[in-house]
């Protein structure tokens, strides 16, 4: 990366000033306090580096600890200057003409890093009640963890996917009894759900269930008498499995992959649940109190002890997350990572207490919490409560696509607000960010078939043979000659900086768990692009200089597909 190029030739120098008793009364320097920063003014160079924190030691001005560090970089063909305290760095033309080698050489793996350390991670989100359709929220978590995922892959990690079933809780007997109501309005009995409100609690009253209650009318054959008659796990099951189809048919539509479908029933008939509470209670964290049982959370930083069985006998959420979150470093995983809402914040302390109880270490627990979506169309927000226009990620997916769900999803940081415009999402226009970054790779496609494809000249209707031919191109690609591109190095110059700028930027999202800034980059990516072709002729009358502005295209598709890839969004080659 040129930044970490750049940061060791200044410590580099850095040190040989020392040694060379050059800093004043500087004598040592460890490497790793400067940073390297991009200059807020754009003609001073690519890099900048502030070294005015060396003058505590060194006893002298910033701008004489800058010019006496320069004096001893090996510069290559690289330009350094020095404006007041900071060192800034341009690069020379072999760096920037080996960047775009590498990208045609890298292909698909430009972009990951080489030599650094990984993890075997456990990453959880969405882990949605199956009890009914993926609410908009839900797409918000699917499209960021799947996105996450694939970063943290491109990274080198290796990471395992998993959704977390809540199938063990009362609401899976509600969406039975709410089932039966369906069910029997079907077969034609005059039957509604609870009008009182806190009784209507206890049902599911939404239409989703009546093709769910026709299904299971067909499979068993089934009678109005026969309704009553029917154990009511019979409904829980059918529901349940219905329900759980209809979530993993939408995650498949929306290229979200996991590895594996987790049920907290499971944790529960194999034992785990009562393995790890009775774990707590042979090292003292558990007591009775006011008929519940509590764990002694507080013990470890929670704000309070949590109640882990109800006085009814019933087991809170708490208790089969201690179980499962036990049972994922139980099954060899460095890192387990999570997606929750904003709204499960205090929870977090409560689960890692629970870890560091049962003598794990809690740090290997990572929460992402993440803020809601407000749907807008014309400028209006979108009460999810009602149905009407759109309440569900089908209805959305549906109505704008998939990618744009996946880009709009994971546009803003996870603790932001988004507000997902619904009319702009559809936009064909440069206001629409998907399109916009879609549109750069399609038009660089669309060059580079200009470019090695016969053509039909528009005044007599005959063929006019390529500018280059298409083996000409591939040959082009497959030999790649650096050197070419310096017939056009300093049109170039801008787009090739900001393509190297997806090394860093892979390292950074990956550490901070952001996708976000994926985003930001293809846009800004193919902003880049979109200026160097509006000013930048590339099929020319001189063949030489065209293959040296193809290759820079091919290289710029190249990098933006590996970036929407790691987000999930296709890189049309037509729109």
């Amino acid at each position: 990366m040129l930044r970490d190029y750049f940061l060791n030739k200044v410590e580099d120098g850095l040190l040989k000033a020392v040694k060379e008793q050059k800093l004043g009364q500087m004598s040592e320097y460890t490497k790793g306090s400067l940073i390297v920063e991009k200059p807020k003014n754009p003609d001073f160079g690519d890099f900048a580096i502030n070294v005015s924190s060396l003058a505590r030691n060194a006893k002298i001005a910033p701008p004489m600890i800058a010019n006496a560090i320069v004096d001893f970089v090996d510069k290559e063909d690289n330009e350094y200057s020095v404006v007041g305290g900071f060192i800034n760095f341009k690069a020379g033309e072999s760096l920037l003409l080996n960047l775009v080698s590498e990208i045609i050489a890298k292909g698909e793996n430009f972009g990951r890093p080489e030599n650094v350390e990984t993890e075997k991670i456990i990453l959880e989100y969405i882990s949605a009640n199956p009890t009914g359709p993926f609410h908009i929220g839900h797409g918000r978590w699917a499209a960021m963890g799947s996105a996450l995922a694939n970063l943290l892959k491109f990274y080198g990690h290796d990471v395992y996917q998993e959704f977390y079933i809540n199938d063990a809780g009362s609401q899976i007997q509600k969406l039975g009894r709410s089932l039966i109501i369906r069910v029997k309005q079907e077969l034609g009995e005059n039957v509604d759900f609870p009008t009182d409100e806190e009784e209507r609690k206890n049902y599911y009253p939404g239409d989703y269930l009546i093709p769910v209650a026709r299904a299971f009318i067909e499979k068993f054959n089934m009678k109005l008498e026969d309704v009553d008659k029917t154990d009511l796990a019979v409904y829980c099951d059918f529901a349940k499995e219905y329900e759980e189809k209809v979530q993993r048919d939408l995650l498949d539509k929306l290229k979200v992959k996991f590895d594996n479908f987790y049920s907290e029933l499971t944790l529960h008939n194999s034992g785990k649940v009562k393995y790890y509470v009775d774990k707590l209670t042979q090292s003292g964290k558990i007591y009775e109190k006011d008929g519940a049982t509590w764990f002694k959370s507080s013990d470890y930083g929670d704000d309070q002890d949590r109640v882990i069985k109800k006085v009814d006998g019933s087991n809170t959420y708490l208790t089969a997350d201690i179980a499962y979150h036990a049972d994922k470093l139980e099954r060899g995983f460095d890192r387990m990572i999570d997606i929750w809402g904003a709204d499960h914040h205090g929870y977090i302390a409560r689960v890692k207490a629970s870890l560091e109880a049962l003598g794990y270490d809690p740090e290997k627990l990572e929460v992402l919490l993440g803020q809601l979506v407000n749907l807008v169309i014309d400028g209006n927000e979108v009460r999810m409560g009602k149905r009407k226009n759109m309440v569900t990620l089908e209805d959305l997916v549906d109505e704008v696509g998939v990618d744009a769900t996946r880009f709009w999803m994971t546009m803003r940081n996870i603790d932001t607000t988004l507000d997902f415009d619904i009319e702009l999402a559809k936009k064909s226009t440069d206001e629409n960010p998907v399109f916009y970054v879609q549109y750069a790779h399609a038009r660089a496609c669309s060059i580079i078939r200009n470019a090695t494809e016969p053509r039909i000249d528009t005044e007599n209707g005959k063929q006019i043979a390529p500018v280059i031919s298409a083996s000409e191109f591939n040959s082009l690609i497959e030999s790649y000659d650096k050197n070419i591109l310096k017939l056009t190095l300093k049109e170039a110059r801008k787009l090739i900086l900001k393509l190297e700028e997806f090394k860093h930027l892979i390292v950074t999202s990956a550490r901070d768990r952001q996708v976000y800034t994926i985003c930001r980059y293809v846009q800004d990516l193919a902003a880049e692009f979109h200026s160097f072709y509006n000013s930048t002729r590339v099929i020319t009358e001189d063949k030489e200089m065209t293959k040296a502005r193809l290759s820079l295209v091919y290289a710029f598709k190249t990098v933006l597909a590996n970036a929407l890839g790691i987000i999930a969004v296709s890189a049309p080659e037509r729109m």
